[in-house]
């Protein structure tokens, strides 16, 4: 055979070679994508159904957290209450009015004082009860209680005040006076009637705000000393005597004639500047307070040692001492309350994605505490910089982090972080006690408190901690 041939053959048998061998690299590597789009299909299956699942169960607890779903679907049921403010109002006068006032005419102005206070007490989650003729009747801290009601219900009454006031103004209408009374004590509620059911409220304390309304003058707003004590430090209130009950006794009255001067608007007493605001919500907190609180103890899954109902409450208790020392405003410590006390409560939801589902939770929760949409921006962000590892970017955020990790530099340390082995051994996020004493060594030795109030009161024990935990790999004695 020739060289040629030879050289022919071989050059065919290279090319045959390298064909199969780039045709065999192209099936692999078809293979290979084929592989990796299963994974990546698996791995967004596994993902979609992880968020649906997290969907699910975010949609559960919010039914079962709402504030008001469950008490607003049972109004049917006969309900007594501790602590309820009730106001009755009417138009001083109103029979003259009837006599003189064409029929169409009164029915639109009634109409249009009832449009307006229906949105002012709405605004104050004030209870419309009903209206009889001229009189107005509606009640704060039903079917939701609340500490705020005595206050609201007198905010809602000075504004009605002084829309008629206005209107007085503007029409030159004397007899149009709102009179109004207002009493704070138990009341009884539930739905009467059949065929038009209402929701209606009963006791002493209607009576007393039914007499308190018939007692006050046209432009007033009267009221007995038991709402007085709840509300003196917001309104100026001048004392008016005292008044004989039946099953009360003699009662002390007072009219409200303003908002103190260093919560109101600077232009109107009867409107409160953000000051009153703020104060509002500090006490409106405490409901909200109570609300998550009793949500956590009931609903958090039994196995979370750590991240419990004590953390929370510790973590709570921590934001307000470090943010008072810190210098934080009132407003600046109600945000920062607010995001401690429901930085962890995303674990009724998720493990590994609590901060993200309390920021859920926080946005549809804290809308019904009358929290502003940047009041709750602030608040979100804030519970997400307690995502480890730890990067605060403002004071809000070292501070609820320095208050997250508190334990680290207390004398509790050694039990509170026994229970959060327990509770990541549990999850199947580490083996052995040694392991995780030789991941809290590095832990710590990395581990800087940010404010100056952490880092004086901590950084001193957390240092002793740190020479606990060594000792305790070396000799291996607890």
């Amino acid at each position: 055979m020739s060289l040629y041939i030879v050289v022919a053959i071989a050059s065919v048998l290279l090319n045959i070679v390298l064909v199969g061998g780039f045709y065999a690299l192209v099936i692999r590597k078809r293979r290979a994508l084929h592989d990796l789009n299963t994974v990546l299909m698996q791995k967004e299956q596994e993902l979609l159904r992880e968020i649906d699942r997290n969907n699910n169960l975010f949609s559960r607890v919010i039914t079962e957290v709402r504030p008001d779903v469950s008490v607003l679907s049972n109004k049917t049921e006969t309900q007594k209450f501790k602590m309820v403010t009730v106001l009755f109002a009417d138009i001083e006068g109103f029979t003259q009015i009837v006599d003189t006032m064409n029929p169409e005419s009164l029915i639109d102005e009634l109409d249009r004082f009832f449009l307006k206070f229906d949105a002012v007490v709405q605004h104050y989650n004030i209870e419309k009860i009903k209206t009889i003729g001229d009189a107005y009747m509606c009640a704060g801290g039903i079917p939701i209680k609340n500490r705020t009601n005595p206050v609201e219900v007198v905010l809602a009454a000075l504004q009605m005040n002084a829309f008629m006031k206005d209107l007085q103004a503007n029409k030159g209408q004397e007899v149009w006076s709102l009179r109004i009374g207002i009493d704070t004590g138990p009341v009884i509620a539930g739905t009467i009637g059949s065929l038009k059911p209402s929701y209606d409220i009963w006791g002493t304390t209607v009576n007393v705000a039914s007499r308190m309304e018939s007692s006050s003058d046209g432009g007033k707003i009267n009221i007995t000393g038991n709402t007085f004590l709840f509300v003196k430090e917001y309104f100026n209130c001048k004392y008016r005597g005292k008044m004989p009950v039946k099953n009360r006794g003699d009662i002390d009255m007072y009219f409200v004639e303003g908002i103190i001067p260093h919560f109101s608007h600077p232009t109107c007493l009867f409107l409160p500047n953000n000051a009153f605001v703020v104060q509002l919500q500090l006490l409106r907190l405490g409901d909200l307070e109570e609300f998550v609180l009793d949500m956590l103890e009931k609903g958090l899954p039994k196995n979370l040692y750590y991240h419990n109902l004590k953390h929370t409450v510790d973590v709570y208790t921590q934001v307000e001492l470090i943010g008072k020392a810190e210098g934080l405003s009132d407003e600046e410590l109600l945000l920062i309350r607010t995001a401690a006390l429901l930085h962890d409560a995303g674990h009724l939801v998720d493990y590994d994605y609590h901060e993200e589902m309390g920021v859920k939770l926080a946005k549809e929760i804290l809308p019904k505490y009358l929290y502003s949409s940047q009041q709750i921006e602030i608040i979100s962000k804030t519970i997400m910089a307690t995502k480890m590892p730890p990067k605060p970017q403002n004071l809000y955020e070292r501070i609820i982090c320095d208050a997250d990790l508190d334990y680290l530099g207390r004398m509790d340390f050694l039990p509170v972080s026994n229970n959060l082995f327990k509770e990541l051994q549990e999850h199947g996020r580490i083996n052995s006690m040694a392991d995780w004493n030789g991941m809290q060594v590095k832990f710590i030795e990395k581990h800087q408190y940010f404010t100056n109030t952490a880092q004086k009161l901590r950084n001193v024990n957390k240092n002793i901690q740190l020479e606990k935990i060594k000792s305790v790999i070396i000799t291996g004695v607890t």
